[in-house]
């Protein structure tokens, strides 16, 4: 078939609510390109007001891909919009390589990689705001990866425009709802700090390989969105201080462009940065961090949301919520009491209270009469990590943990709260004292497995087969993370190897006996 006297269609590459994707030869140029045909699936006819709504949708993305000339963005070429035609097409660049999507679809990407892909992201969505547009639906779907691994923006369908008229309803807030930021749902639109949590929550699901607000139903999921309580990840390692300065509900407390490039810079180096806060509403800013101001006032109102599909995208769903609604789902009760892990300080042996529930005893290595009882050395040894699990259990008052992460200093680990099975703590190494701060909810997928059950013996082994077979032949970075249940191993107990230098990484999983089971190597 061939569409407009002018490109064939060859292959079909993906489709969803919205339309197919197809690839094609361009018989004028004689190359081959990527054909968006725009119809929703099923539907042979359609009033003419959708029709014409349809209609407009295409020529917003082709003019606001026009606008923009980025690696980072996928190129348009052409758009067919003729009497010859039902409905329009898109003409663009064809991106040879799978979506982010259906490669996390094989396993997280290691953090470093994460921050690799999140920057080239962070890169499209800078000139994007530059151009005036506001895309609205980053998500794993709408991103390309290059068989480089570098990845491009798509599907700029229902990107906002800042001056060109709106193509929904009074109060219709457009997007795939596990993405949308929560200022949105509020009915405030046009913030580029929108597009910035929905970049933060894709790369919360690419490290942790689960959506922490999806829900049984999208009303469900919607109202955790809402909320804006985002838990805290487990195995984001150098991105965590990325994924808490972007997944803030305020959106004035999320860093600008700039900065964020900074942070994800020294994410993809393997430079975690502990300690950072985003600022909390009313509060001063950050030092070094800007802030942007609210485009437009908060309105509490009925929302519509439209959940439009792209590639590989969801159905679309409408959702009509009440204003009260609406307060009632943004100010969940909490207990004035309740600590928090800002408010938790650092406490030592010397002056930890008795143990109780919720206040777990903390080790140091004073507390220990054997000096080689105490980690020396790098922690990345059998050695270095059979000292430390010890003092991780005495802190936490058991054996069992849903998580730990090890670098070359400290290490970090997650352990459920006696007496309260649903919540966990956070304990974390660093020169021979550990800490504890306030953790969160555990999910129905947290495992608990014991460290200690680790062949710890076989690192060496795991550490040289990484440096062999990872494609990082000088990292600059390495560091190890467990999982208590692992849904890519048949949820069995795994040791993830990290490698990384200063264009990625990748990992390795191995099984509780230190078998490698997968190899994911950064040119893959």
């Amino acid at each position: 078939m061939v569409i407009d006297g002018r490109f064939e269609l060859l292959e079909q590459l993906g489709s969803g609510g919205m339309g197919t994707v197809w690839r094609a030869h361009d018989l004028a140029l004689q190359r081959e390109v990527a054909l968006k045909e725009v119809r929703p699936s099923g539907s042979e006819q359609m009033d003419s007001d959708r029709a014409g709504m349809l209609r407009e949708r295409v020529l917003r993305e082709a003019r606001a891909l026009a606008r923009l000339h980025h690696p980072n963005v996928v190129a348009i070429h052409h758009i067919v919009d003729s009497s010859m035609t039902p409905h329009p097409w898109i003409v663009m660049e064809l991106v040879r390589g799978r979506s982010l999507q259906e490669r996390l679809a094989h396993g997280p990407l290691a953090p470093a990689e994460a921050a690799h892909v999140g920057r080239g992201i962070l890169a499209a969505l800078r000139t994007a705001h530059a151009a005036g547009i506001c895309h609205r639906d980053v998500k794993p779907a709408n991103v390309l990866l290059r068989p480089d691994g570098s990845p491009v923006l798509t599907d700029f369908g229902i990107a906002a425009l800042h001056d060109a008229p709106g193509l929904t309803v009074s109060g219709e807030v457009v997007g795939s709802p596990e993405y949308i930021a929560p200022e949105r749902l509020r009915g405030q639109e046009g913030n580029p700090a929108s597009d910035l949590w929905s970049l933060g929550m894709l790369l919360y699901v690419a490290v942790e390989a689960r959506h922490p607000m999806r829900r049984d139903t999208p009303i469900a999921t919607l109202a955790a969105v809402l909320n804006g309580h985002v838990p805290p990840p487990r195995q984001a390692g150098p991105l965590t201080p990325v994924l808490t300065a972007l997944l803030t509900p305020d959106p004035a407390a999320r860093p600008d462009a700039a900065r964020l490039d900074w942070l994800l810079a020294q994410a993809a180096a393997g430079q975690p940065m502990p300690g950072y806060q985003p600022a909390s509403p009313g509060s001063p800013p950050v030092p070094g961090y800007s802030t942007m101001p609210n485009r437009r006032p908060r309105r509490l109102r009925a929302v519509t949301i439209a959940g439009v599909a792209a590639l590989g995208g969801i159905l679309a769903t409408v959702l009509v919520l009440l204003p009260r609604t609406l307060n009632d789902l943004a100010s969940p009760t909490t207990s004035a009491n309740s600590p928090s892990a800002t408010d938790t300080p650092q406490v030592t042996a010397s002056d930890a209270p008795e143990t109780t529930a919720t206040n777990a005893p903390v080790a140091t290595a004073t507390d220990e009469p054997s000096p080689q009882d105490t980690p020396t050395g790098s922690l990345l040894t059998p050695a270095g990590i059979k000292a430390v699990i010890p003092l991780l259990e005495k802190a936490s008052g058991g054996t069992e943990f849903t998580g730990l992460t090890v670098y070359k200093e400290y290490a970090i680990a997650q352990a459920p709260v006696r007496g309260r099975k649903n919540l966990y703590d956070t304990y974390t190494y660093r020169n021979g004292q550990v800490t504890r701060d306030t953790g969160g909810t555990l999910s129905p997928d947290d495992a608990k497995v014991k460290l200690s059950s680790f062949n710890w013996d076989a690192l060496p082994a795991l550490w040289r087969t990484a440096d062999n077979r990872l494609g990082i032949p000088k990292a600059t970075s390495r560091y190890l993370i467990v999982h208590g249940s692992w849904t890519f191993a048949d949820d069995q107990p795994v040791l993830l190897a990290y490698l990384s230098d200063e264009y990625g990484g990748a990992y390795l999983a191995a099984d509780i006996k230190g078998k490698v089971l997968t190899l994911m190597p950064r040119d893959e």
